[in-house]
């Protein structure tokens, strides 16, 4: 037993690979009889990858084609062939000179022919598809196209006949090379891999990138009311106010008079998306009955009418007036016209100088404000190569037969990307290569693998809904990774199920972090995380929780409308929606995670109690020299201290991580997860497990012991960060420190001490008209150290 828990503890953890990067181009006359390539070239763009060869087809156009003799039509289509692999274009109808401008792509590795056909036909409804003439090239004459070269010439080839045919058959455009994944004919051919994809399944093969809405904070301060009147005018309304933005509804609290002239003066908080589809919708409302709220007066309003405010600066209110409509039959057609008799004050904008998160701040991977003219410049390039999957489980039966066809999905910024699906594959080689622009370290990249299910085919996934299925999922933070250097390393992908944790495979991963500028990456750890606006007028947690909520599903609903769609599954998976939810498993995990930050204290005390009990006489003496020295020369205990530390952190660069973090099924408590455990956490909200009673105090108790999770694990964070300060997890930071360890030091040991505790005693007691509502730039240091949070499962 004990040597199956070591394997599978081997299992899960990351594995060092030595893919073959870059691209290599053969000598000329190698590959090709043109032999226009003189020596080897290796390229930038894709140095990352595995280079992949294709044999590339584009078809172009046809010109003269002849007619059927016995429909006088021609209904043209081209029919590329290269062994028992076989791509048709789209025909049209009764015309001589189409025009398809379509590439095929074949994988080099598969290709047992020697001649490339290309056959133009004529599509028949009844009879079998009329040969028109085709066009055959020897693959020892196709050259090789070496990019940055332009695009290969399409040339004009004449038809051949049939054998002793003299007709002449018309003439066709094609273009036939050699390249590799970098041609920019790639993502949109068709692959001789995904033939069997048909209808709408095509589209959702291709790899695609997408961009997540712009998003922004609505902030609404309302304010007061005057003369609103409800339909019972005997008695004065008890007002409330009710702000409808897409589907989110936000209500202000019930004005505690009962009067005609409300006061509110509450804000109400709301997450739009560019381009503004939604309408603003305002009612102001009377409580008449705990049952029953009626309409006094109603605000409808276009989003991009109110005013975008950058920073703290106060916007105008405004008297909006309210459309009312008239009360009763007995008025006949005046009961649709508008009376003016009511309006509302509002203070109304659009907030950019907020980061609008849609995901959690522990893996955080943005941390732009909205308005594009309050960004830096960045200040890093993260490249990542998506080379292949190995050992993947099987997701779905095709057919009677178990199969998966993955794809990989890349979040970081407000940039997707979504590798192409490998059709029926365990292991996958994808070795596509994506770069986004970085403006701040201390941010995660999150790519998970997932099992395409809307090929149009009869596949049926295991659980048999039509959703794409999770395979797993890896969060790499980029402060942890040194600068320049390429990471290769293969990722085990792990899935919680109900019946306990399963590795469905690993996923390898070529990533490399570029610094542009190394004294600005360094000045950003003394900046907050987030804009200045989180900090000036806060959030509070609960609207922080329901905005990201609303942000999620804004992000969700947008991406799944492009096409091919980045379905609602997969946007929530990498988003980590349901992270705030109770589990007994996270509980335990974030328990031991503060047990283990106590432990060096624990550890310190004990040592301590070893020396008092002259359990080692040396260490013991040696601990009585240096406590007489400091008590004779206290100003000593600052400097010997720093000191310390700095030798600390020199010894522990020795022993730092030489790989990125990855899930730790240790520390995500999953190994040891109960199947009552497993089955609580993914029981449905609310509960079905049991009679009224039980689910109202189950559902209760869950939603109680999640924030205590979180507060939990916000106290765990902040040790694991103390731990950071000399563990080398993120270089550049303890770098930072130890430097400035040394320099506090030095300072320390040349200044007396009673001036460093008379500065330091007048600073912490400083008048608040010196103090600054942003964090100091230690805080801002401290909150962007890494936590052990990003590798939790």
């Amino acid at each position: 037993m004990a040597k199956d828990g070591a394997k599978s503890q081997e299992d899960y953890k990351l594995k060092d690979m030595k893919p073959d990067l870059g691209e290599k181009w053969p000598h000329g006359g190698q590959r090709g009889g043109s032999g226009w390539i003189s020596s080897e070239r290796v390229a930038s763009t894709y140095d990352l990858v595995e280079q992949m060869f294709y044999l590339y087809v584009r078809v172009v156009k046809a010109k003269d084609l002849p007619p059927n003799p016995v429909t006088s039509n021609c209904d043209p289509y081209v029919e590329v062939k290269i062994g028992n692999y076989k791509g048709k274009t789209k025909h049209f109808e009764k015309r001589t000179n189409p025009e398809w401008n379509q590439v095929f792509a074949f994988s080099k590795d598969k290709i047992q022919s020697s001649t490339v056909e290309v056959f133009v036909r004529d599509k028949e409804m009844v009879t079998r598809d009329d040969y028109i003439g085709k066009v055959v090239f020897d693959m020892h004459e196709i050259p090789t196209r070496v990019p940055p070269d332009s695009p290969l010439a399409p040339q004009w080839y004449r038809l051949e006949a049939r054998r002793g045919e003299a007709k002449k058959r018309g003439e066709v455009m094609v273009a036939v090379w050699l390249g590799t994944q970098a041609d920019e004919a790639f993502p949109d051919a068709w692959h001789s891999d995904a033939s069997s994809v048909q209808g709408e399944g095509v589209q959702s093969v291709r790899a695609k990138v997408y961009v997540s809405p712009k998003l922004w904070y609505l902030r609404v301060n309302v304010i007061e009311a005057q003369d609103v009147e409800p339909s019972d005018r005997s008695q004065p309304p008890q007002a409330f106010v009710k702000v409808q933005v897409g589907n989110q509804i936000l209500k202000t609290k019930l004005c505690p008079n009962k009067t005609t002239n409300p006061m509110w003066n509450e804000d109400l908080v709301f997450v739009a998306a560019e381009p503004f589809e939604e309408q603003f919708f305002l009612t102001v409302e009377n409580k008449v009955s705990s049952a029953k709220d009626e309409v006094m007066g109603r605000l409808i309003s276009p989003l991009n009418a109110f005013e975008k405010r950058l920073d703290h600066r106060a916007v105008h209110s405004k008297w909006y007036n309210l459309e009312k409509f008239g009360f009763g039959a007995l008025e006949g057609d005046k009961r649709h016209e508008l009376k003016f008799s009511s309006r509302i004050h509002l203070r109304v904008c659009l907030e950019g100088g907020y980061h609008v998160m849609d995901e959690s701040t522990l893996y955080i991977s943005d941390v732009k404000p909205t308005a594009r003219q309050l960004w830096k410049k960045p200040i890093g390039i993260l490249e990542v190569g998506i080379l292949s999957a190995q050992g993947l489980s099987p997701m779905k039966t095709k057919d009677g037969k178990a199969t998966t066809d993955p794809y990989c999905v890349a979040k970081y910024g407000q940039k997707w990307v979504r590798t192409r699906t490998i059709i029926e594959s365990f292991s996958p080689k994808w070795n596509e290569q994506y770069m986004w622009e970085v403006y701040d370290p201390c941010t995660v990249i999150t790519l998970g693998v997932f099992d395409n299910c809307h090929l149009g085919g009869s596949e049926k996934s295991n659980n048999g809904a039509k959703v794409d299925a999770r395979i797993g999922k890896v969060r790499i933070r980029l402060s942890t990774l040194e600068a320049d250097r390429i990471y290769t390393h293969s990722y085990p992908l792990l899935v919680l199920q109900t019946k306990g944790l399963k590795k469905m495979g690993e996923v390898q991963l070529a990533v490399r972090f570029t610094c542009l500028s190394l004294a600005h990456m360094m000045y950003l750890y003394g900046h907050p995380l987030l804009p200045k606006m989180h900090y000036l007028h806060p959030f509070t947690v609960n609207q922080l929780d329901s905005l990201r909520y609303q942000a999620m599903s804004i992000v969700a609903a947008r991406l799944a409308r492009a096409e091919p769609p980045l379905r609602k599954e997969i946007v929530e998976y990498m988003l980590d929606v349901d992270s705030h939810m109770w589990s007994m498993r996270r509980s335990k995990a974030n328990f031991f995670r503060i047990v283990s930050v106590f432990s060096s204290l624990i550890a310190m005390s004990k040592w301590l109690g070893d020396v008092c009990y002259w359990k080692n006489p040396l260490t013991t003496i040696l601990f009585h020299v240096l406590f007489f020295i400091l008590i004779c020369y206290p100003e000593l205990i600052l400097p010997t201290a720093f000191l310390y530390m700095f030798l600390i952190g020199l010894w522990s660069f020795r022993f730092r991580p030489r790989h990125p973090p990855h899930m730790d099924t240790k520390i995500s408590w999953a190994e040891a997860a109960t199947a009552d455990e497993l089955d609580e956490e993914f029981d449905t909200f609310p509960t079905s497990k049991g009679q009224d009673v039980v689910k109202m105090r189950y559902d209760r108790l869950r939603s109680v012991a999640g924030r205590i999770q979180m507060v939990v694990g916000d106290i765990a964070t902040q040790g694991e960060r103390f731990q950071a300060l000399l563990s080398w997890r993120d270089p550049r930071a303890t770098c930072l420190f130890v430097i400035t360890c040394l320099v506090a030091a030095m300072v320390l040991y040349v200044t007396p001490f009673k001036i460093v505790a008379l500065a330091a005693g007048m600073y912490w007691m400083r008048h608040p008209k010196f103090r600054s509502k942003m964090p100091s730039a230690p805080s801002n240091f401290f909150r962007k150290l890494p936590s052990k949070a990003d590798m939790m499962l």
